[in-house]
């Protein structure tokens, strides 16, 4: 796969990507969203990729958002076709059977915050920024940050951070939900590493099950979601790794998953 903005390195079970522009603060253009796109496809399809991190290049910037420069060539169906792009990026992320952890080493602003937000967990550096600042510049967010936000904070903050555009820091961040965790700078990458290969270290099929699971469910009434939970916990049940889980733990040992 050749990439021209970002930087792949898969080693020990782990996809390491970075968004890489950091003269632009790793703003999203066409071309990142393609090849975010195309990565996160191959990463899907990947048997050797069994968890993903992502970040952003530099000391400065998870992703600052759009390529401005871009928006302001673009016309209605331009806008509205960049917003169906990078929806369907974030999407094929958000819905990946394998953990993708957003390791946020600086600003996370519009589609940066949306990009962040379709990972499984965010972990901030103590240097991290949040926003949707889109309302700023008399747009919209358009890959999610009028609906996964909600989701994740809560209507009344979430409209708060959309309507006033406003920056918040990553202990706030971490406050509301947005963050999982809050590390120093210098240790971002070295705590991003080890908590995926505590996801890496799970029953695969098991954690793509739980993922799908709670996003099937989550807004669904009690009873449905409950109906997709039992499902999901008889396909559990069919699988290799379930049996060797209970034998390792009635043997007292640690178990050897194979994903089957």
């Amino acid at each position: 796969m050749s990439l021209q903005t970002l930087l792949l390195e898969i080693r020990d079970g782990i996809a390491f990507l970075t968004i890489n522009r950091p003269d632009k603060l790793n703003a999203l253009n066409d071309t990142v969203v393609a090849e975010l796109h195309d990565a996160a496809r191959a990463l899907k399809s990947n048997s050797d990729v069994r968890g993903v991190i992502l970040t952003g290049s530099g000391p400065k910037a998870f992703v600052a958002g759009a390529d401005i420069g871009d928006l302001a060539k673009q016309g209605v169906l331009d806008g509205r076709n960049r917003a169906l792009s990078g929806q369907a990026m974030l999407r094929d992320f958000e819905t990946m059977g394998k953990p993708v952890l957003a390791a946020v080493n600086g600003f996370a602003l519009g589609g940066g915050c949306e990009l962040a937000m379709a990972c499984h967990i965010r972990i901030a550096s103590e240097n991290a920024r949040f926003g949707q600042p889109e309302v700023n510049l008399g747009l919209i967010p358009g890959a999610g940050g009028t609906q996964r936000l909600a989701r994740i904070v809560g209507m009344h903050r979430a409209k708060e951070l959309n309507l006033l555009g406003e920056m918040i820091d990553a202990r706030e961040a971490h406050r509301i939900g947005i963050a999982n965790r809050v590390v120093p700078a210098d240790r971002l990458m070295t705590e991003a590493r080890a908590l995926v290969d505590k996801l890496i270290a799970k029953a695969p099929i098991t954690l793509r099950l739980i993922k799908e699971a709670m996003n099937e469910g989550y807004d669904l009434d009690l009873p449905k979601g409950l109906a997709i939970e039992a499902k999901a916990w008889g396909v559990v049940y069919s699988t290799e790794d379930k049996t060797e889980g209970v034998a390792a733990f009635l043997e007292k040992r640690k178990p050897a998953f194979k994903g089957r």
